[in-house]
């Protein structure tokens, strides 16, 4: 029986809470599938902080790289500045792990409220491929005369044709592999690239024309068309229905993944992959930590299932992972009365309970 080591880092706020109800879906669907999952606890977040001063060494670095993969909570803690745990901790594990994709599918589940009207789960059914590691995140640049009147900020966004090879590799594999054709609601795979030539011509340059350059070489079964970032939000919204597969940097890929989030029913749904195809990759629920909730046993963990979900379909387990999908879409539209904390119908775990009852099934 094949078995997958997986670490779980549930963190901070409700993180530990949502997590249990992943890891509760995740065992059934592995009992029902054929596999084993040995799951190894880490208690890296907020509170570790406080007591020891310490967010993410590099011990754990290296003993997170013995593992299949990594499940996620949360990390944001109230008592601790922002941007430490969020740098210390998750950026340091993408970076590190050299976790290069970022994949945040955009899948409205049935039953669930969508904010845009006449919009439904057929509209709504898009994935978006964010690089992960450049762009203005590789922390290039700095500040001169701090304090001063003349004080100068400098964040640089940097790319080089590696990273973007890379990760459009990924995606035109993606887009071939689980695009519209390939789930036959559409007539073609499409991959889209989200950008800004008309202003950022020189990073925008360089990811046009390897765009294009792959795809005419390697990928001439996958239509392509281009986006401007601003124009992608603005139908993102009017005309969902358009999108595929989409492919940006890091920064625009950071916001309209969060866009998306709420166009699919909210943060409490939304699940992302930071995926290293070659190595180590970590899932995790988009919404955060939800301090104010922690505790009372109301906030949801569809999120945090549906990274379950998608951790097994990046290690192979497909199966066990539609399952687990089927499940969702059958709690969201028969039992669930809202996605939002407290007004679900059901406590945290009693909707844990519904997801895995459905896989068992």
């Amino acid at each position: 029986m094949k078995t997958y080591n997986i670490a779980v880092m549930g963190g901070d706020g409700t993180g530990p809470e949502v997590t249990v109800e992943a890891v509760k879906v995740l065992k059934t669907a592995a009992s029902k599938c054929g596999f084993k999952v040995n799951l190894t606890d880490f208690d890296f977040g907020g509170e570790r902080y406080k007591r020891t001063g310490e967010t993410l060494p590099d011990s754990a670095i290296e003993e997170f790289r013995k593992f299949d993969a990594i499940l996620l909570g949360a990390i944001g803690h109230p008592d601790v500045k922002p941007g430490i745990l969020e740098k210390g901790i998750l950026l340091k594990a993408r970076f590190a792990l050299d976790q290069y994709i970022n994949l945040r599918p955009v899948r409205l589940y049935p039953g669930v409220e969508c904010p845009l009207k006449d919009k439904g789960p057929k509209e709504i059914d898009y994935v978006v491929v964010r690089e992960n590691s450049g762009d203005a995140y590789t922390g290039t640049g700095g500040i001169t005369l701090k304090g001063t009147p003349n004080e100068v900020a400098v964040q640089s966004m940097v790319y080089n044709r590696f990273q973007v090879d890379r990760c459009l590799k990924y995606a035109f594999e993606y887009a071939r592999k689980n695009g519209k054709k390939a789930r036959g609601v559409g007539s073609e795979n499409t991959l889209g690239l989200v950008g800004k030539t008309n202003v950022l011509t020189f990073v925008y340059d360089l990811w046009e024309r390897a765009f294009h350059e792959m795809g005419q070489k390697e990928y001439p079964d996958i239509r392509r068309d281009y986006y401007h970032v601003d124009a992608t939000c603005m139908w993102m919204v009017k005309s969902p229905e358009w999108f595929d597969v989409l492919v940006t940097g890091n920064l625009f890929g950071d916001i309209i993944t969060d866009l998306g989030a709420i166009t699919q029913g909210g943060m409490g749904i939304a699940a992302g992959g930071n995926i290293n195809p070659n190595g180590v990759s970590m899932f995790e629920p988009i919404g955060g930590s939800a301090p104010k909730y922690t505790g009372m046993g109301v906030i949801n963990p569809l999120a945090a299932i549906c990274a379950a979900q998608m951790m097994l379909e990046t290690l192979g387990e497909e199966t066990a992972a539609k399952k687990i999908d089927t499940a969702v879409r059958f709690v969201t539209a028969n039992k669930m009365k809202s996605m939002a904390a407290g007004k679900m119908g059901f406590s945290t775990s009693q909707v844990g309970d519904l997801v895995a009852a459905e896989v068992a099934k």
